[in-house]
């Protein structure tokens, strides 16, 4: 069993806002199976409002990152010296934060058994990630299980979706809002499209997103929103421009996180490639359609949302196409699917 006085236990993710999202379940796992333990993260500022929306963090400390060079890496090892730690989850490994834990004299350290980094670890966990044999999410749950196990203790059964929520008349408020500002029926099904990726993964093109929008506003009577993150906003001003702006909104998040995702919550459909927003949709529980090269790092299968299965769609190029040729996907059955899974009710 784990010493009751040894309560403090640290779960790093802190690479992207995807990433961060599908370690949800990591956290309300460890959470739930250990309730009286202190729970902190590790994430960058970009990802800490997601963070702090965590029903199963107690704790966030920002990592100052690699750009801060050595001065921010020693003020983080003294950081988690101060806390003193039990030990430390790290789903995605560096060799800096691996050095930081390690100097930081925590004193059960646990990884995957993959990089260089693994060397600062005294607990490793082979699982070949880059094979893509799982989800993301479910990588980070076999190393809490990992670390659950070590310690005896009684393991919660797997959390579900949803995994964020807010007040539902805080959303009914804030859709009422958006409906009257943007001119539209309210009776009719919100579908968000965000052509946006942040470089994270292949897309469609603005063309192929503009023949969706097309399809699904023809035979269907839908609200279409174009949702933009920080610098994205000419990206959906061009896409609105091939769908006809009189036929679609802009919504141009610049509120924060927290605030584009409440405004997914009312979304009754979230259209994207592999990204942040579409992961922060998973986790609400959104109904999705997401796009995927075949890239074997990339695969649906690896980076597929944390939704409820009927509440998931996924599309790749053929066998037979190149891994990352976007082009290769047909818009005309994406767009069949999405009507028979989610208009047509």
């Amino acid at each position: 069993m784990m010493n009751p006085d040894s309560k403090r236990i640290l779960m790093v993710r802190n690479d992207k806002l995807g990433d961060f999202m599908l370690a949800y379940p990591a956290f309300a796992l460890l959470k739930q199976s250990l309730p009286d333990v202190e729970v902190y993260a590790l994430v960058p500022e970009y990802t800490r409002e997601m963070a702090e929306l965590c029903p199963w963090i107690d704790h966030i400390i920002t990592d100052p990152g690699k750009a801060q060079g050595n001065a921010g890496l020693f003020k983080l090892i003294k950081q988690l010296r101060r806390l003193k730690l039990h030990s430390v989850i790290t789903l995605f490994s560096t060799t800096r934060i691996g050095l930081a834990a390690f100097s930081a004299g925590i004193p059960y350290r646990l990884a995957p058994a993959t990089k260089l980094a693994q060397l600062f670890y005294n607990h490793r966990l082979p699982q070949r990630r880059s094979r893509s044999e799982k989800p993301e999410y479910a990588y980070n749950l076999d190393l809490v299980r990992y670390y659950l196990q070590a310690h005896a203790c009684t393991i919660t059964e797997d959390p579900q979706a949803p995994f964020l929520s807010f007040e539902q008349q805080e959303i009914d408020d804030l859709k009422r809002g958006f409906c009257v500002a943007n001119q539209f029926d309210s009776t009719r099904p919100i579908i968000f499209i965000h052509p946006g990726s942040g470089g994270s993964a292949n897309n469609l093109s603005l063309t192929q997103y503009a023949n969706l929008a097309t399809r699904l506003s023809a035979g269907n009577a839908v609200n279409i929103v174009i949702s933009a993150g920080p610098g994205e906003l000419q990206q959906t001003q061009q896409l609105a421009a091939l769908v006809d702006e009189k036929q679609c909104a802009i919504y141009h998040s610049t509120e924060g996180l927290k605030r584009f995702a409440q405004h997914i919550q009312f979304a009754d459909v979230f259209i994207s490639g592999s990204t942040g927003p579409l992961h922060i949709a998973g986790a609400l529980n959104t109904p999705t359609v997401a796009f995927y090269p075949r890239r074997q790092s990339a695969t649906a299968l690896r980076w597929q949302t944390l939704n409820t299965p009927e509440k998931r769609l996924a599309f790749s190029p053929p066998p037979d196409a190149e891994e990352g040729d976007m082009s290769r996907i047909d818009i005309k059955e994406v767009a069949g699917k999405i009507e028979a899974a989610y208009l047509r009710r």
